[in-house]
């Protein structure tokens, strides 16, 4: 029988909120049959979505399958991003070699690994400083904002030399960035604010020197290297991604210790940073939060799966389900923190995944190792079904989390 378009499953698809850590079942459903398959998207338009784990890494590193969203027939994530292809320039997440490797060259400076590992003692201050706020405070607390938000925030400011006291302007940017149903208007406004702000603060560092990686920016302003305009758009979205997603995997990672207690135990009785870092990457593999998948559009015909994708077409990577890939990943829907997990794709692979993977890292060792560990009787204060999940945000996660000790 033909396979008709209201056959095909929609992506996104939500998940279930008795199991809200889980790929969403419907698109779990679809992956054991097969590694790729089609699906319908939010204009109606149909793609190939990838959620083998050997066949995403097959896709992610063909330079056939471009980031290139002014091509006609992109997968945009939503009527938003749609509207402004024509007009957004080229960035990090738009571009392909070599246009991309230059970006990838100025992005990657505040990031290497030695550099990140320098930060441990702040980030170890920072959250040890929001822990001691947060006992002495009343109870219960909610999470988010005593701890998961805050954090990567103020390290994400301290790295780019951002003033913290405007930091509300950009946590207000991001949450509508990462909006899939935020109104085109709306996203214009708030971008064009954040915009605006950086801009004026490059141009004001260009005249006078200051900290962080707006000051680096700067210089290749001043230095011809970069406009103004550009260099604002790689701050900006370095702002947005830098403290979005580990706030969500600080939130949404405790909710899931706590309902995993056996494995809490894990992060809060040793001292092995080799068994703390290993168990991170478990956490970042079972949560997958980048849900909304990464797009691309072939610029060729691909031979992949079984299939062949052809020039024009739109492919989304699911990366959660690719992460819940039983033949890598044994009982994928255990929580296993000794689990060997390295390979999961929560930070996607190849030349484009996330460029700041490794201050993720750091920082989510530092809070899984201490926070319980700080407050040992920490518990949900609120009934599981009243929490609000973020099934249209870009990133998923808990609005609100609730706890008590």
């Amino acid at each position: 029988m033909t396979e008709t378009l209201t056959d095909l499953p929609e992506f996104p698809a939500a998940r279930q909120a008795r199991c809200p850590f889980a790929p969403p079942p419907a698109l779990r459903e679809v992956a054991a049959e097969k590694p790729l398959s089609k699906v319908r998207i939010w204009d109606g338009s149909t793609h190939w979505m990838i959620t083998g784990h050997a066949e995403q890494r097959a896709i992610l590193t063909d330079p056939r399958a471009s980031m290139n969203d002014h091509l006609p027939g992109f997968p945009h994530q939503n009527e938003a991003n749609a509207q402004v292809a024509d007009q957004r320039p080229p960035t990090i997440f738009n571009t392909d070699a070599p246009e991309h490797t230059r970006f990838r060259r100025m992005m990657t400076f505040p990031f290497t690994a030695k550099r990140v590992e320098a930060l441990r003692p702040s980030i170890q201050q920072i959250t040890d400083d929001l822990i001691d706020k947060m006992l002495a405070g009343p109870k219960p607390v909610d999470l988010v904002q005593a701890l998961a938000l805050p954090l990567p925030t103020l390290m994400i400011c301290e790295l780019l030399g951002v003033p913290f006291s405007d930091h509300e302007l950009f946590q207000r940017a991001a949450a509508v960035a990462v909006d899939r149903n935020a109104p085109p208007e709306e996203s214009a406004r708030t971008s064009g604010e954040l915009m605006a702000y950086l801009t004026k603060l490059i141009e004001t560092r260009v005249e006078t020197p200051g900290e962080g990686w707006v000051n680096d920016l700067a210089e290749r302003v001043k230095a011809g290297e970069v406009e103004a305009h550009e260099a604002a758009l790689m701050g900006m979205v370095l702002l947005i991604a830098g403290h979005e997603t580990s706030a969500n995997m600080i939130a949404l990672g405790t909710l899931a210790l706590l309902r995993n207690p056996g494995q809490l135990a894990i992060f809060r009785e040793s001292d092995d940073p080799k068994v703390i870092a290993n168990a991170v990457e478990e956490m970042l593999r079972y949560l997958s939060i980048a849900q909304h998948g990464l797009r691309r559009i072939a610029t060729e015909d691909i031979e992949i799966g079984g299939e062949t994708i052809r020039a024009g077409e739109g492919i989304i990577v699911a990366l959660p389900v690719a992460n819940w890939d039983a033949s890598v990943f044994p009982e994928p829907d255990q929580l296993d923190l000794h689990r060997q997990a390295r390979q999961h794709h929560a930070f996607g692979f190849g030349i484009h995944q996330c460029v700041g993977q490794q201050l993720a890292r750091v920082e989510l060792q530092v809070v899984y190792s201490t926070l319980y560990k700080r407050i040992p009787t920490l518990q949900v204060a609120t009934g599981l079904d009243q929490l609000q999940y973020k099934h249209d945000a870009l990133a998923f996660g808990v609005y609100e989390l609730p706890v008590t000790w």
